[in-house]
């Protein structure tokens, strides 16, 4: 079992950045590869970002690549996202997910445990 908490979201203006975090704690054993996703209301969950201990990555979504960084710091069991320009279509809650049983990255059902999420809004 991992639990994973995030933080880090807030209300934000159009350009303006943000940094996420995504702390595991339980048997971080398996949290091997992480990755980011988001929700905008009335939307499907949709992959943003993710990186692995061993294996590729890190992964991004073309709608992101070039303003969002995904990093990692394994002594804190933290994985960072950091939001540079940020624009309204950013605007979803976030969650961080970990212990993909299946690929692509991408595929919501491919990971076994999630957070709560945070909201991210951004203002035009």
């Amino acid at each position: 079992e991992v639990q994973l908490v995030e933080s880090g979201g807030g209300a934000v203006q159009a350009g303006g950045s943000l940094r996420l975090s995504c702390v595991a704690s339980g048997n971080t054993a398996a949290y091997n590869r992480v990755g980011w996703f988001r929700q905008a209301l009335g939307k499907e969950r949709e992959g943003v970002a993710a990186i692995y201990r061993t294996g590729g990555g890190p992964y991004y979504a073309d709608s992101v690549k070039g303003r969002f960084t995904i990093s990692r710091d394994y002594a804190k069991n933290t994985v960072y996202l950091q939001m540079n320009s940020l624009t309204p279509e950013d605007t979803a809650i976030y969650y961080c997910a970990t212990d993909m049983f299946v690929g692509p990255w991408t595929a919501v059902s491919g990971w076994r445990y999630w957070g709560q999420g945070t909201q991210v809004t951004v203002s035009s």
